[in-house]
């Protein structure tokens, strides 16, 4: 039987199927709730339970402590109700991005490979309506013949033209599809903006980007519009990846560093095949070593779980609080699927798991 919950910050009620979660039923009614993975790891859609029972789905520590749970906090991408409910979400930002729902027709406009295995794809939108979203924000995409699928918009907002970053997965009929088989001219509908891991610009202090394969994409965004935007502080953004093959836009990203001296960016190698002069070893231990702004930061994390959450783990350790922390870990279907409470991820696991978008194992 379906249960009735009280969405007490957004001043609505929603009723929520049985097996569906309260952030399910809360996107299905349009309303703008704070998220970000929906996988139960990364902690933005964190709400209080104000009255009513909910059973949580499994979820790492890192999202939700234990002594989070016995204060009545839960996460709504993680809650199914036992009965009715009235929750509310914990986010009181002074940039809250509450951009409409919007379902657009695009025509893919230009295809590039970024790397062995990254294709950049834009869409231009058909009629007069552009996508309306805040600088590291995502859709969902859905390709000809293929499934819906979770991107990033690696574009500032400003632009009519959107940009995604799409990895060839192992396995994944989308990514196949779109590494194979997607043309200039093919249709795509875009559905979305969703996600919680945006800029703040109202934030004054010093920025920490870290990004991993392609979760370049919505830092990509994130970085353009801050500077865009005027923001002056030091920004310093961390780039890991395996070996140089899956290096992208180096150059692009070193030539704003030298048109603004408040940016530096480092490529770090956690494998190189051969003698480098970047960084090396997992971009946490290299983050941990050369990065000391601590005081007043922001960080912008995007990229496979492992290092988002070693990242995570690391900021925290250094006295970053949980709410400057804006972490957008790219999980493929399997990761979504519910299985054991998952312990954080530990910096030696950083190593592998790579994947290509939010949703990208099919």
């Amino acid at each position: 039987m379906p249960y009735d919950v009280q969405i007490a910050t957004a001043g609505k009620a929603v009723s929520v199927e049985n097996g569906d979660t309260i952030l399910d039923a809360a996107i299905m009614a349009g309303i703008a709730y704070p998220h970000s993975c929906r996988a139960g790891r990364c902690g933005a859609c964190k709400s209080r339970l104000v009255e009513g029972e909910v059973e949580l789905l499994p979820h790492t520590r890192f999202s939700l402590t234990e002594e989070e749970r016995d204060a009545g906090l839960v996460l709504a991408c993680r809650a199914l109700p036992r009965s009715n409910c009235t929750i509310s979400w914990l986010k009181n930002d002074e940039a809250l991005a509450t951009h409409p729902l919007q379902q657009l027709h695009c025509v893919v406009d230009e295809l590039d490979d970024l790397t062995h295995d990254i294709k950049r794809v834009r869409l231009r939108v058909e009629g007069d309506l552009p996508l309306a979203f805040t600088a590291g924000q995502y859709a969902q995409v859905t390709f000809p013949g293929c499934p819906p699928r979770e991107y990033s918009m690696a574009n500032r907002p400003d632009e009519s033209v959107l940009e995604f970053h799409i990895r060839h997965v192992s396995g994944g009929a989308t990514s196949a599809h779109v590494a194979r088989e997607l043309a200039v001219g093919d249709p795509v509908r875009v559905e979305g903006p969703f996600g919680d891991s945006y800029l703040r610009e109202a934030h004054s202090g010093p920025i920490l980007i870290v990004a991993g394969g392609s979760g370049l994409a919505p830092v990509k965004s994130i970085l353009e519009t801050a500077l865009a935007a005027g923001m002056r502080q030091p920004i310093h953004f961390y780039f890991g990846v395996r070996d140089e093959r899956d290096v992208y836009l180096a150059s692009y990203f070193q030539e704003l560093a030298v048109n603004h001296d408040n940016l530096q960016f480092d490529v770090v190698l956690s494998a190189p095949s051969g003698t480098t002069e970047r960084s090396t070893g997992l971009v946490t231990e290299v983050l941990a070593a050369q990065w000391d702004r601590v005081s007043g930061c922001r960080a912008y994390l995007a990229g496979p779980p492992p290092m988002v959450e070693a990242a995570s783990e690391l900021l925290l350790a250094h006295g970053i609080p949980a709410d400057s922390i804006h972490a957008d870990a790219f999980y493929t279907s399997a990761d979504r699927e519910p299985t054991t409470t998952a312990e954080p991820a530990s910096p030696d696991n950083a190593k592998s798991a790579c994947s290509c978008c939010h949703t990208a194992s099919s």
